[in-house]
């Protein structure tokens, strides 16, 4: 079974993972994975898939075996996890949005729209698209 994880940053800017709330997968259990990184909070996300895993066997309980976990950024995660890669000037002219308001997604100040969300995915992709087409001689 394939479950989305959604990566976030929490109010004391580390990182969380937690299965996505507004999908039913009809888990009897939540994990939470948190850390100081991104690496560090998935690493920490399926240290507790495994302590459920083991509490479930401890109980006679049978854990599902086919979970297969997807991560996936909030605006606000991506751009602190990304920061010291891409600078929001940079980020503004890959995704055409301004740095002020991805300053603004970055602290939490606001949430961007689906929309913005959609914009901000497809620069990013186009942007690698490109950078895996780089050839050096």
């Amino acid at each position: 079974m394939k479950i989305d994880v959604i990566i976030e940053t929490g109010p004391d800017k580390r990182f969380e993972a937690v299965i996505d709330p507004d999908k039913e997968y009809g888990l009897s259990f939540g994990l939470l994975g948190e850390g100081h990184s991104v690496q560090e909070c998935i690493d920490d996300f399926y240290a507790s898939a495994d302590e459920m895993k083991a509490l479930y066997a401890e109980k006679g309980k049978e854990f599902p075996g086919d979970l297969e976990f997807t991560f996936k950024y909030d605006a606000a995660s991506f751009l602190a996890h990304y920061s010291d890669m891409l600078s929001l000037s940079g980020l503004e002219k890959i995704t055409g949005i301004n740095q002020r308001q991805l300053s603004h997604y970055l602290n939490g100040v606001k949430k961007p729209r689906p929309e913005t969300i959609q914009k901000i995915e497809t620069g990013i992709h186009r942007f690698a698209n490109e950078l895996s087409q780089v050839n050096f001689v």
